[in-house]
C-alpha cells in the first residue's frame, strides 16, 4: 500500500529529525524556516506532516501520540491536512502536467499568508519538491520568506540540492536528511 504523505499515520526513521524539531517548537526556538534537504522518497514529506499535526492537534482530544510518534486516525488535524482543508495550512507541489512550479502559485499563497486567520494557531507553508521553482517563483518566495507574517513556518521540501538557489538554502535552517 502506497500512501500519500498527508496520510501516514505512522513515521518511520526520522525519530531524531522529528524530536529535534518538535523539541525546538516546545522551547519556542524552532525558525521560521526549515529546509528537509534528502533524495526523494525517504519521507521528508511525511515527516513535514507529523511534524505539522504534532502542532496543530496540542489542543485536541485526539492529539499526536509523541511516545509512539503515530496520529490517530480520529485526529481532527489529520483529517482536515488529508484532504487539504485545514485553514492553518498551505500546500505547494507542482500541479499535473506541469514541470515546474510557478509563479502564480507563489502568489496565491502569497495572498493566503496575508488574509487574517481566524484562530491563534500558527499557519504552515508546505512546499514539496522546492527544486521545481523557476526563477520568478524563487525571487517571489524569496520575498516573502525574508519577512514572513508572525506565526507563520515554512517547511521547504528539497529532492536535488544541486538545483536549490543559494540565496534560499541560506535563510533556512537546513536538515540533511540520510537514509
Amino acid at each position: 500500500m502506497n500512501l500519500k504523505p498527508s496520510e501516514n499515520t505512522k513515521l518511520y526513521g526520522m525519530d531524531k529529525y522529528f524530536h529535534e524539531l518538535a523539541h525546538l517548537y516546545n522551547e519556542d526556538k524552532m525558525p521560521n524556516k526549515i529546509l528537509l534537504s534528502g533524495k526523494k522518497g525517504i519521507g521528508k514529506s511525511t515527516l513535514a506532516y507529523h511534524l505539522i499535526n504534532f502542532i496543530l492537534s496540542k489542543n485536541e482530544e485526539k492529539k499526536y501520540d509523541l511516545k509512539r510518534m503515530i496520529i490517530d486516525n480520529d485526529n481532527r488535524s489529520f483529517k482536515l491536512l488529508k484532504n487539504n482543508t485545514n485553514p492553518n495550512f498551505y500546500l505547494i507541489d507542482l500541479i499535473d502536467e506541469k514541470k515546474i512550479i510557478d509563479i502564480a502559485q507563489i502568489r496565491e499563497m502569497i495572498t493566503y499568508i496575508n488574509k487574517s486567520c481566524f484562530n491563534e494557531l500558527p499557519r504552515f507553508i508546505l512546499i514539496d519538491n522546492i527544486e521545481n521553482l523557476n526563477i520568478n517563483s524563487t525571487n517571489a518566495l524569496l520575498k516573502i520568506v525574508e519577512e514572513p507574517n508572525k506565526n507563520v513556518f515554512f517547511i521547504l521540501i528539497n529532492n536535488n540540492e544541486k538545483k536549490l538557489l543559494p540565496t534560499l538554502k541560506s535563510r533556512c535552517l537546513t536538515f540533511k536528511i540520510n537514509y
